[in-house]
């Protein structure tokens, strides 16, 4: 059977993207950023999966206003990088897996969880932003993602937003589907988007270190205590774009501890921290948890 071996999280912001392919990693501002993600890189070197499952938000390029699904899963073979108004990223397609899409749609519907099935899409730096950062900016000579990507979109830009509990029993149900699926893949799941920031009205520019810091303890330790925050909270203590860490108890849910008939063996291990601020105007957290061999 398939497996997910860790959980990955990281913000998103679209000036790193930018810095990457503007050739600014080296700039004073963004080295100490760009810095921390080298643990990062070279974990997932180490581990490479068979495949990644990657929960982000649009950013208004797939859906717009018009039409905004909750939880959206990308059962495409491929997903071309989006033009979000400056033309798309220098980046390579994304290759997806349709059958392991395929699977755990079937799986997480039957589960009671409505998703939209979505045959084609761009994908947008919400998900290419975190495929840079961790596996590394493609070279011409290596124009590819290392690895297959299934795009699982949330709804975070409009009201109302899917809650913290629903999130991680989506990713309970998303473990479970995963491992029903008959081929021996390894499988990472990756929440992505926050830390705390807020890009518009009187609070923009909002940045609160210590809530981003026990956020990250929580999700280590206590996930369940963080499934009943409620959405004012993130909007109050973290701005309004930190109601995106709700996509973050989506990956977490799936990891082995929160599994029916998990001990305190099944506990993950923390592969790697790291906290930065300031990225353009957010705070940036990046978490790799490995479950148990």
């Amino acid at each position: 059977m398939a497996r997910i071996t860790a959980s990955v999280y990281t913000s998103h912001v679209p000036a790193i993207g930018a810095a990457i392919d503007l050739g600014k990693t080296q700039e004073d501002y963004w080295k100490p950023l760009f810095s921390g993600y080298e643990t990062g890189k070279q974990w997932f070197k180490q581990h490479k999966p068979d495949v990644v499952f990657l929960v982000y938000n649009d950013h208004a390029t797939a859906f717009s206003l018009d039409f905004i699904p909750t939880f959206a899963i990308g059962t495409a073979d491929q997903y071309q990088p989006a033009d979000e108004g400056w033309g798309p990223r220098p980046v390579p397609v994304v290759q997806g897996h349709a059958d392991l899409a395929g699977h755990i749609a079937q799986s997480v519907i039957q589960q009671d969880f409505d998703l939209t099935i979505v045959n084609k899409m761009d994908v947008d730096h919400g998900l290419t932003v975190p495929l840079s950062l961790v596996c590394g900016q493609p070279t011409p000579e290596h124009f590819q993602w290392p690895c297959p990507v299934i795009p699982f979109a949330v709804n975070v830009v409009q009201y109302p937003v899917p809650s913290g509990r629903r999130c991680l029993e989506l990713g309970k149900a998303i473990r479970k589907a995963v491992e029903t699926f008959d081929q021996p893949l390894n499988v990472q799941i990756w929440g992505t988007g926050g830390m705390s920031h807020q890009l518009q009205g009187p609070r923009a520019g909002l940045i609160n270190k210590a809530w981003d810091a026990q956020f990250m303890d929580d999700m280590i330790a206590q996930p369940e205590h963080l499934a009943n925050k409620p959405h004012i909270e993130y909007v109050r203590e973290a701005g309004s774009e930190g109601i995106e860490l709700v996509m973050w108890l989506i990956a977490r849910g799936a990891m082995d501890d929160l599994a029916p008939g998990a001990t305190a063996a099944s506990k993950p291990h923390v592969a790697h921290r790291f906290y930065h601020v300031p990225a353009s105007n957010t705070a940036v957290g990046h978490l790799i948890l490995e479950n148990p061999n």
